[in-house]
C-alpha cells in the first residue's frame, strides 16, 4: 500500500465519530434493531428519519449505553463500548450531550439552577463567576438570557426545549444525539428549534445523530439522512436525492 493511501486512511478512521455493525436488538419476541450498520462522521449532522415504533430511539440510547445491545459492534470516538468497564464508559458518556423528547428539566430547579446543575456534578469546586459565565453564554445561543431566573413551568414548551438544548451545551460535548426535537411544537416553533441545531452544529463544530419523523426539520439539519423501517435502514442520501425516491416508504415521508 502506498504511504498516501495509508495516510487516508487513517484521516477516514479518525474521522468516524460513532460506528454501528451489525446491531440487534430485541425484547422478548419484538426484533426492534435487525442488523444495524452506519457512520457517523466527525462534524456531520446525521438525521434518521422512521415513523413512530420503527427502532430510531432505541438505536440512539443504544450508543450511550442506556439500552444493552443484543449482538454487534459499537465503537464510539474510536472505542469498543462493549469493553469498558463502567468509568471508562462514563468518561466516553461525559463527551455526549443527549436531547431528550420530553426536554426532561427539573421541575423543582429554576432555568439557572437547571443549568448550573450539570457543571456541579461533573466539576467540583468550579467558581460562582465561572458559572454564572457559562450559564449566560448559553443561554444567549439559545437567545433565552431573560428566562434565567424563571422555572420551566413559566416556559412555552419550544422554550424548554431551548433550554435543555442549553444545558446539554453547557458541557461542551462532541456528539450530540437529540431524540425528536420538534416533537409536539407548532410548525413555526419546529423551525426555529431545526435552525437553531443547525447553528449549533456550524458555531461548536459538533457531530449529531437526529432521530425525527419531521420531514422539515430533516431538511433543514441533514448533511445526510438514513430512513429505517422495522429496525433496519431501507436507504441513505441526500434530502434532494431521498426526495426522488422510488421507495414507497421512503417517498412517503415527503408527500
Amino acid at each position: 500500500m502506498k504511504s498516501s493511501e495509508r495516510e487516508n486512511k487513517e484521516t477516514d478512521k479518525s474521522e468516524v465519530i460513532v460506528e454501528m455493525k451489525n446491531i440487534k436488538k430485541s425484547f422478548n419476541n419484538n426484533h426492534v434493531l435487525k442488523n444495524v450498520n452506519f457512520t457517523l462522521k466527525k462534524g456531520e449532522n446525521l438525521v434518521i428519519l422512521g415513523k413512530s415504533g420503527t427502532g430510531k430511539s432505541v438505536l440512539i440510547k443504544c450508543i450511550v449505553k442506556l439500552i444493552e445491545i443484543d449482538s454487534g459492534e459499537l465503537f464510539v470516538f474510536d472505542e469498543n463500548l462493549l469493553d469498558l468497564n463502567e468509568k471508562e464508559l462514563n468518561e466516553i458518556r461525559g463527551k455526549i450531550g443527549f436531547l431528550f423528547q420530553s426536554g426532561a428539566l427539573y421541575d423543582s430547579m429554576t432555568v439557572r439552577e437547571n443549568l448550573e446543575f450539570p457543571i456541579q456534578r461533573k466539576s467540583k469546586g468550579v467558581k460562582e463567576e465561572e458559572l454564572d459565565k457559562l450559564v449566560k453564554e448559553v443561554l444567549e445561543n439559545v437567545g433565552l438570557i431573560n428566562t434565567i431566573d424563571k422555572m420551566p413551568a413559566e416556559l412555552s414548551g419550544g422554550m424548554r426545549k431551548r433550554i435543555s438544548l442549553a444545558r446539554t451545551l453547557i458541557l461542551k460535548p462532541e456528539l450530540i444525539l437529540y431524540d425528536e426535537p420538534t416533537t409536539g411544537l407548532d410548525p413555526i416553533t419546529s423551525r426555529e428549534i431545526s435552525e437553531l441545531i443547525l447553528e449549533i452544529q456550524n458555531k461548536y463544530k459538533t457531530s449529531s445523530i437526529i432521530i425525527t419523523h419531521d420531514i422539515k426539520c430533516a431538511q433543514i439539519t441533514a448533511n445526510r439522512i438514513m430512513v429505517i423501517n422495522n429496525g433496519e435502514f431501507i436507504a441513505e442520501g441526500t434530502f434532494d436525492e431521498l426526495q426522488n425516491s422510488k421507495d414507497e416508504i421512503v417517498s412517503s415521508f415527503f408527500k
